[in-house]
């Protein structure tokens, strides 16, 4: 039973709900409304390359790792993220860097700010450029407040907050650059996001020398005060198959990425107990040599072939500890904030419900007309119901090239790493034919 015709809104310059597409079908994106003004991208500034099903472009062997993946396209939807509206970088009007991480002590606490450029040509701003210091905790405020002012839309995640101590050091300077990478894509994908790149405590973030940060605190979210109210006791009866949908996908997907993780982790550690153990190993070669005077040169070639593919080693842990790992739990961030979104569209759902059967029992008695407020609750639901799945295309967009440039970058590393212990090793081949050929020409 329903209260009128439904009504489209336009909180987020989108289609109506009952004409918007199956999110996770293979459908062509949705089309911009008349609101959208702002087209942000996916918050990363390399071209990525193409692997069309897998097939090289050429057949010809490539001359390195490099013209290997250049030949290559990765996407097998080349249309697909190409013409997405906000993955257009032409009319982006605002753009913001975080970079400069800087240690502060004091005596009451050490902490890291970070440097905050933003350039922009909206009028929302009164300058066109600001360059401030913002910490960990003023990130996080943006973020909060981003969820209490803007409860339907899905808020990019924030690198995790507190570390173990003695496990990892929070002012190292590994630790300190992959929170800073961490911070800029959050900062990055807020400002390029239609809707929250608008919100007023994001104008602030970006433009006031201090932060208020007591100011509206009182101010919550009424949308979530009523639905703690009034479905508190209500059960929804049944989500729509579209939401449906996209939490079973949330959970798969969020199992998928916790066993790559454990396993990545595992790796990591393995790698890490296999170089000491090459760092001890070619050493023992070179003190071989010392002592034989008719392989000296091999030996010592072998050593330094070992030290040689112990560094591409050190290299390739590296990469997959600063760039694979990050990106990994950057998603299982969002499958979270994701949860947290459908949630709420639950409980708006559940209020409305409710609202709307407790009208129609007192019309059934007394003749009452439909309240006003079972509207609004309606008018919720649908601005939930076209915001989710506005963020969920743009969030799905965002992935695929994320994991397409990690990917492409793991082969890259990969590739690299095999072809300098190759040819590490075969330099040592040459040492020992000439070695064996020495030894035939005093024979005869």
């Amino acid at each position: 039973m329903s209260v009128g015709t439904p009504r489209a809104l336009a909180s987020s310059g989108q289609k109506p709900i009952t004409e918007m597409s199956h999110p996770l079908s293979n459908e062509d994106a949705l089309s911009p409304g008349p609101d959208v003004s702002h087209i942000p991208d996916s918050g990363q500034d390399n071209k990525e390359v193409g692997l069309t099903n897998g097939t090289p472009v050429e057949t010809s062997s490539p001359a390195s790792s490099s013209s290997l993946l250049n030949r290559l396209q990765l996407d097998d939807e080349p249309d697909a993220d190409t013409h997405d509206f906000y993955t257009t970088t032409e009319t982006r009007d605002l753009f913001v860097t975080v970079d400069d991480p800087k240690k502060h002590v004091s005596a009451m606490e050490t902490y890291i700010t970070y440097r905050v450029s933003t350039k922009t040509t909206r009028v929302e701003f009164d300058l066109p450029e600001y360059c401030l210091r913002r910490r960990y905790q003023d990130f996080d405020w943006l973020r909060t407040k981003l969820e209490e002012s803007q409860p339907t839309h899905l808020i990019p995640p924030l690198p995790e907050k507190f570390v173990m101590k003695g496990v990892v050091d929070r002012f190292s300077e590994e630790f300190v650059d992959t929170r800073r990478k961490a911070l800029d894509k959050f900062l990055k994908r807020v400002a390029d996001h239609p809707v929250l790149s608008f919100n007023t405590h994001l104008n602030a973030f970006l433009s006031a020398k201090d932060l208020n940060k007591r100011q509206g605190l009182a101010l919550l979210c009424k949308v979530g005060e009523s639905v703690k109210q009034v479905a508190g006791g209500y059960k929804l009866r049944a989500r729509p198959a579209d939401f449906s949908a996209m939490a079973d996908y949330l959970d798969t997907f969020s199992t998928k990425l916790g066993t790559i993780d454990r396993i990545a982790q595992r790796i990591i550690k393995e790698q890490t107990e296999y170089l000491t153990e090459l760092r001890e190993y070619g050493p023992l070669y070179s003190s071989w040599a010392a002592s034989e005077e008719e392989l000296q040169r091999p030996l010592e070639a072998v050593a330094g072939c070992v030290a040689n593919c112990s560094g591409n080693l050190e290299d390739l842990s590296e990469n997959t500890s600063q760039d694979v790992l990050p990106v990994l739990r950057e998603y299982v961030l969002y499958i979270e904030s994701m949860k947290n979104v459908l949630r709420k569209r639950d409980q708006s759902q559940a209020e409305y419900e409710g609202r709307l059967e407790a009208a129609v029992l007192r019309r059934q008695e007394d003749k009452t007309p439909i309240p006003v407020e079972v509207e609004r609750c309606q008018d919720r639901v649908e601005c939930f119901n076209a915001d989710l799945k506005a963020d969920w295309e743009r969030w799905q967009s965002n992935k695929r090239q994320d994991f397409r440039q990690l990917l492409t970058g793991m082969a890259d590393k990969n590739i690299n790493y095999y072809e300098k212990c190759l040819a590490a090793w075969e330099s040592v081949i040459p040492l020992l034919q000439d070695k064996q050929q020495n030894e035939k020409t005093d024979t005869n």
